[in-house]
C-alpha cells in the first residue's frame, strides 16, 4: 500500500508536469510490461550489489515507488555481481568489473510476447572505476535508468548534448545539471501510469517458473540482432529470440570512448 506521502508527492509531481508537457509525449519501451491482474504491484528487486553501490540501489528503488503503480521490494540477491543470472519473476542488480566490453550499463528483459518474465540491471565497475564516470551522479543516473528500463520505460532524450530534463531517462554528458538527472522526474511517473493503466488475465510478477538464462550474457556476441541505435550509437537495443514467442531484449548504454580526451565533465 501506498504510504500519505508517497502518494502526496506523485500526485504534486504529476500537477507540475501537466502545466509543461504535451498530452502525446510518450517514452515506454515498445510495449513491454509485467503481466499482473491488478494495476498496482509489487516487484522484488534482487540486491547483488557490493557496498559501493547499496545507496544508490536504494535511492533508486524509493525514487521509482513514488509511482502509484508499482512499489520495488529490495530483497536478497538470487545471483551473484560477476555472473548475474536472472530470477524468474523480479529484477536482479548486479555490479562487477566486467571489463572493457564497452558498456557502462545494461538492462535485460525476457519476455514473452509483450510480457516480462525477469529482468536483469548491470553495472560496469571497469568503467565505474574510471574519473570520467567515478561519480555520484553518474551512479545515480545508471542505476536508476537501468532499473526503470526492467519495468518498461524508455528514455526521454537520446540527444547527449540537449539541455537536462530533469529525469534519469534523459541522456546527458552532465548528470548533475543543473538541472539533476540524477532522478525521475513527473513524466516519468505519468508515462508509468499509461503503461500499467490496465491489468492483464495472468500475471508473470512472482513467478516460480524457472529462469530460462542464456550463456554468458554480458557479452554482446549473446545479445541477438541490433535492432535500435541512436545517440550516435551510444544507445543501442539487441534482440535475441529464443522461440517464436520468448526473446531476451538488451538495453546497452555505451560507455563515452572520447570522454577520456575530453575530461571528467
Amino acid at each position: 500500500m501506498k504510504r500519505p506521502f508517497r502518494q502526496g508527492l506523485q500526485l504534486a509531481l504529476v500537477a507540475a508536469f501537466s502545466f509543461t508537457a504535451t498530452s502525446d509525449a510518450n517514452h515506454s519501451w515498445g510495449k513491454y510490461h509485467w503481466a499482473r491482474t491488478t494495476q498496482s504491484f509489487t516487484l522484488k528487486t534482487g540486491d547483488n550489489v557490493g557496498s559501493s553501490w547499496d545507496s544508490y540501489l536504494n535511492e533508486a528503488i524509493s525514487d521509482w515507488s513514488v509511482s502509484n503503480m508499482l512499489d520495488l521490494q529490495k530483497v536478497a540477491g538470487g545471483t551473484t555481481g560477476a555472473s548475474c543470472q536472472p530470477t524468474a519473476g523480479r529484477i536482479e542488480v548486479c555490479n562487477a568489473a566486467y571489463g572493457t566490453t564497452g558498456w557502462l550499463g545494461i538492462a535485460q528483459i525476457w519476455a514473452t510476447r509483450s510480457h516480462i518474465t525477469q529482468a536483469l540491471a548491470k553495472m560496469n565497475d571497469t568503467y565505474f572505476n574510471t574519473a570520467t564516470y567515478n561519480s555520484p551522479a553518474w551512479h545515480r543516473l545508471v542505476m536508476c535508468q537501468e532499473v526503470a528500463h526492467d519495468f518498461g520505460l524508455d528514455h526521454q532524450d537520446e540527444r547527449f548534448t540537449n539541455p537536462n530534463l530533469g529525469s534519469c531517462m534523459d541522456y546527458t554528458n552532465d548528470p548533475d545539471g543543473p538541472p539533476s538527472n540524477e532522478h525521475p522526474n513527473a513524466h516519468d511517473y505519468v508515462q508509468l501510469e499509461r503503461i500499467y493503466g490496465h491489468v492483464d488475465s495472468t500475471t508473470t510478477v512472482g513467478a516460480q517458473s524457472p529462469s530460462s538464462a542464456r550463456a554468458d550474457l554480458n557479452h554482446p556476441s549473446q545479445w541477438g540482432q541490433l535492432v535500435r541505435s541512436n545517440g550516435n550509437g551510444r544507445v543501442q537495443i539487441f534482440e535475441r529470440h529464443f522461440s517464436k514467442t520468448e526473446k531476451l531484449i538488451t538495453h546497452v548504454f555505451w560507455a563515452d570512448p572520447d570522454a577520456d580526451a575530453r575530461g571528467n565533465r
